[in-house]
């Protein structure tokens, strides 16, 4: 069953904070109020002083209303990224890794180039890191690059279900291409709602959060 964990409004804590604005400014002008009604007529207020006065209850004011704005926009991008995430399950998604499942004689995985390469090695090793096949996809455009294998042995069996890793070298006028990204493929199961926002729960790879997605499938 999918499971996502509820939203949390902000609606109290808003209204708790507009009740302490107005009572704030209420009380300063009360105070400003008797302090110039009782104000000696020989030594009235300086007009500078109520200007200051004013100014930093503008200030206060301002800086509440920011912090509400603030807390409005956090809510809402945290409501729009829960959607967004939800949106994912069931959708298979590339994120950074060197998992490779092996599952009813396929499995997905990708690599992000930086820049157009000459040529781009995989290498595919079990659990125990022995090499189980090798291949070489040729020139490719940057970007990402996915590629399927069949489970085909480089010995030209058949390799038994479950997790493999890879490696991969990207090479450009024989030279090899930093900044090159292997990514792992696997499909959103649920997603979770917490304090780094939201989680994808994804098969096989654990989680991770909507940054790390690189592309879905």
């Amino acid at each position: 069953m999918t499971t996502i964990a509820p939203v949390t409004g902000s609606t109290g804590a808003s209204t708790a904070s507009s009740d302490a604005l107005n009572a704030t400014q209420d009380r300063f002008l009360k105070l400003l109020i008797t302090q110039m009604r009782n104000q000696d007529p020989l030594n009235p207020l300086d007009n500078s002083q109520v200007t200051s006065q004013m100014a930093q209850l503008s200030t206060v004011t301002g800086i509440n209303k920011l912090n509400d704005l603030v807390s409005s926009l956090s809510s809402s991008f945290s409501a729009s990224q829960s959607l967004q995430a939800a949106s994912m399950i069931g959708r298979g998604v590339l994120i950074p890794g060197k998992t490779l499942a092996l599952a009813g004689g396929s499995a997905i995985a990708a690599v992000d180039l930086p820049q157009a390469v000459d040529q781009l090695n995989i290498v595919i090793k079990d659990a125990s890191g022995a090499t189980v096949h090798s291949a070489s996809l040729g020139p490719q455009t940057g970007g990402i690059v996915t590629f399927q294998w069949d489970g085909m042995n480089d010995a030209g069996g058949t390799a038994a279900s479950g997790q493999y890793t890879y490696e991969m070298q990207a090479l450009a006028a024989g030279q090899p291409v930093l900044g090159a990204t292997p990514l792992s493929y696997g499909k959103v199961h649920s997603v979770t709602l917490g304090a780094q926002g939201a989680q994808l729960n994804i098969d096989g790879l654990g989680s991770a959060g909507l940054s790390q997605v690189k592309q879905i499938l």
